[in-house]
């Protein structure tokens, strides 16, 4: 039987996303460009679908771009986007979501598991696969934006494509402000890796 398996983003990745995302570019042409263009509105309606698409496979291709890809066996079954939050400057102008980063903080921000595929895990594979890279790539904090719904309410995974509450807290991120309803920011500070503290512990 072949087990649900997670890796980082690669150069040569593009026909792996075409794959899983299909035709749609994941939901309603996005092709994970939500957060990395700056503009909403018009701007983003005339970006959808193609547009998008080649942005996208743009950055695939050239290396900048990074996120997390699960895999059953060959077959691609989830995608999770994160990166230096520097690299999506849309999250700058949600009011809920704006606070003090660094360079050394990383972004959190999309979920894709196709239908067929939710519920099984796939999700939470997917963060702890992102938190990983973001530790080997030097990050000192993650940032995450669940959808926070009220008690007993649910809402289609194309609603919840940033995951929800119960999917970063077992994992330690906490939230940011007070509660309630809606996209709110969680955190999770990195712990130093002990090498580090070595190379930089006096003589």
């Amino acid at each position: 039987m072949n087990a649900l398996h997670t890796r980082s983003l690669r150069r040569d990745d593009w026909t792996t996303i075409e794959t899983l995302f299909g035709p749609r570019g994941a939901c309603g042409g996005c092709w994970c460009m939500w957060w990395r263009v700056p503009m909403g509105g018009r701007t983003w309606d005339a970006a959808k679908g193609e547009p998008n698409r080649a942005a996208f496979r743009k950055l695939v291709n050239s290396g900048k771009a990074s996120g997390v890809l699960a895999f059953h066996g060959d077959e691609p079954v989830g995608w999770c986007a994160i990166g230096p939050r520097a690299d999506f400057p849309r999250v700058e102008r949600s009011k809920a979501l704006v606070r003090p980063w660094s360079p050394a903080t990383w972004s959190l921000n999309c979920l894709y598991v196709p239908a067929p595929w939710r519920g099984r895990g796939v999700a939470r594979a997917l963060v702890a696969g992102a938190i990983d890279l973001a530790r080997q790539q030097g990050a000192e904090e993650v940032e995450a934006y669940p959808q926070s719904l009220d008690p007993g309410e649910r809402q289609g995974g194309a609603f919840v494509w940033t995951g929800v509450p119960s999917l970063y807290e077992p994992l330690g991120f906490q939230r940011q402000g007070p509660p309630g309803r809606g996209r709110a920011l969680y955190l999770l500070k990195l712990a130093r890796p002990r090498f580090a503290a070595a190379q930089h512990a006096p003589a």
